[in-house]
């Protein structure tokens, strides 16, 4: 969390008020200390802000950011990174894949740089549950916005066998989103069934307050219920096993991954 389990933040003070508060996925400075060990099946997650830095080596399992802080963006070490997260075991020494990625979302409206006009992208006709985008339903619009981005996602920043991967979708309150909850969720529908299409498997990465401030309630028949749920915002190892036992973050959901801030890196432990 799905930019910050606070992720983009610069300073240690504003990073622990925001964990404390429950405001989401955020990452520590990344120069307060070198990266602590990797004890036990922990893994971790990376993307831009650690461009540059030493990672822990075989770390057991990684999580690699695709974008650069925006969803439509690229994140400039994301080969790199890659490279660094394939040092994690074979098979993984925990149910997490060996590597995953997760991906910012957002509902730019209008105001976006892009908004779509139809509900065709890239040349594909898309099923949308919401109506025609082309005669500016704004949910609808939403929907293939949602597609369109994780079509991006997948196809033009540099990843090799998509389907092969679990994405995770990075829902935080400091990307931008409409006060529309339901326009919300109908973009984060649009990607899960992009990658679902393609054969990918999908959660959702937040805090509850996150979600709840973005998103609200999900319908029990959404594509978004029953994904796993990766929650941010415990300050400490012991913190991440306790929110094990929070409810998922839709209908049906199971918490499979929690995180914690330790030494400038996030950590993540696999709850099953």
């Amino acid at each position: 969390m799905p930019t910050p389990l606070l992720k983009r933040l610069s300073t240690l003070a504003v990073t622990v008020g925001l964990v404390l508060l429950g405001a989401g996925p955020a990452l520590a400075d990344p120069a307060l200390a070198d990266p602590a060990p990797v004890t036990g099946p922990l893994g971790i997650d990376v993307s831009w802000p650690q461009c540059g830095k030493t990672l822990p080596e075989q770390p057991a399992f990684a999580v690699v950011g695709v974008n650069n802080g925006l969803a439509n963006t690229t994140n400039p070490c994301l080969a790199t990174q890659l490279a660094w997260a394939r040092s994690a075991p074979s098979p993984a020494a925990t149910p997490q894949p060996r590597v995953a990625l997760y991906v910012n979302t957002a509902n730019p409206g209008l105001k976006g740089f892009w908004w779509p006009t139809s509900n065709t992208y890239n040349g594909t006709r898309v099923a949308n549950p919401y109506g025609n985008c082309a005669l500016r339903i704004f949910r609808a619009c939403a929907y293939i916005y949602g597609y369109a981005k994780a079509h991006d996602d997948a196809r033009i920043r540099g990843i090799d066998n998509p389907a092969s991967y679990l994405w995770w979708l990075d829902v935080e309150t400091e990307n931008t989103w409409q006060s529309d909850k339901k326009a919300n969720v109908a973009v984060l529908e649009g990607m899960a069934v992009y990658f679902k299409g393609i054969g990918a498997r999908v959660g959702i990465y937040s805090t509850g307050y996150q979600w709840r401030k973005v998103a609200g309630s999900v319908p029990s028949a959404s594509p978004l219920a029953g994904l796993p749920s990766w929650l941010a915002g415990a300050s400490s190892l012991t913190g991440a096993k306790e929110d094990c036992s929070l409810p998922g973050l839709t209908p049906r959901s199971r918490v499979a991954l929690t995180q914690y801030v330790s030494g400038g890196l996030d950590y993540n432990f696999s709850c099953r």
